[in-house]
């Protein structure tokens, strides 16, 4: 989680650790104790590199060793490695700092050391190119992921996932990077999502924006989701209250359709 976590989870009340000792600006940490500042976290030092990659890799193996089909590398979100391949969370002097190759370093390290975990055509990518969540900006972000995503070509990775910003998103401060120009520098196979419904995900696939469109919000109050857009029918209400709200209240209790929908 990098500076977004908090010293009452780290060992011994450590502060976090970060590509550069910058806090969020904004936001609270949920701790034990109910919700907290954010703390100004810890750079790391170029010597612990090596051993965040070797975290990424040996939970590729315990992901493997419990059965998953493949992983996803989480650099979106304003997680650790978002937060290194951004100017505006990044400013080292070193090879993992400054240009975006080096700022892109990091998760060129991980990517290699996950996909020898599981072969590259069990391994993805996620990235949130104008996304604002915990405090996340970049001087340039069209090119800071077209270089990100033209490197990863040389992996043949199994797909990027990218969340697209939505109109609300912007007007809430997220930048709008265009999704043409990402999907010429990667060459595999690119997944969307944030926010599409069935008919824009269509017309998505149909100017090939993309290769896939992914859903979380209406399969979160959907359980038959699929089931549901081939029969064009009503879908269930997402009740904003319940997430993360750690129980199964908003989780496992929404609805399936009844038989008179499903037999129409």
């Amino acid at each position: 989680m990098g500076r977004i976590s908090h010293p009452s989870f780290q060992a011994d009340g450590a502060l976090p650790v970060a590509p550069s000792a910058i806090a969020p600006r904004s936001g609270q940490v949920l701790t034990e104790r109910g919700m907290q500042p954010y703390v100004t976290p810890r750079a790391l030092a170029k010597e612990e590199l090596p051993g965040i990659v070797m975290q990424y890799a040996v939970a590729a193996g315990h992901a493997k060793k419990a059965g998953f089909d493949g992983v996803e590398i989480h650099n979106a979100n304003g997680y650790l490695l978002d937060q290194f391949l951004r100017d505006g969370t990044n400013q080292r002097t070193d090879e993992y700092g400054g240009p975006v190759r080096n700022r892109a370093r990091l998760t060129l390290e991980v990517t290699e050391a996950v996909t020898q975990v599981w072969g590259a055509d069990r391994v993805g990518i996620r990235f949130s190119p104008g996304g604002i969540f915990n405090d996340m900006h970049d001087s340039n972000p069209l090119e800071t992921f077209g270089h990100v995503l033209h490197e990863l070509n040389r992996f043949k990775l199994a797909y990027a996932h990218l969340i697209v910003s939505t109109a609300d998103d912007l007007k809430h401060g997220a930048v709008p990077v265009p999704l043409a120009a990402l999907r010429k520098e990667f060459h595999g196979p690119l997944i969307i999502a944030n926010g599409f419904t069935c008919a824009t995900a269509t017309q998505a696939l149909e100017e090939d924006m993309a290769d896939a469109v992914a859903f979380g919000r209406l399969f979160i109050a959907n359980p038959d989701l699929p089931e549901r857009f081939r029969l064009d029918a009503p879908l269930n209400a997402l009740e904003e209250a319940t997430l993360y709200g750690g129980a199964k209240k908003g989780y496992t209790d929404y609805p399936a359709m009844g038989p008179q929908l499903v037999e129409r």
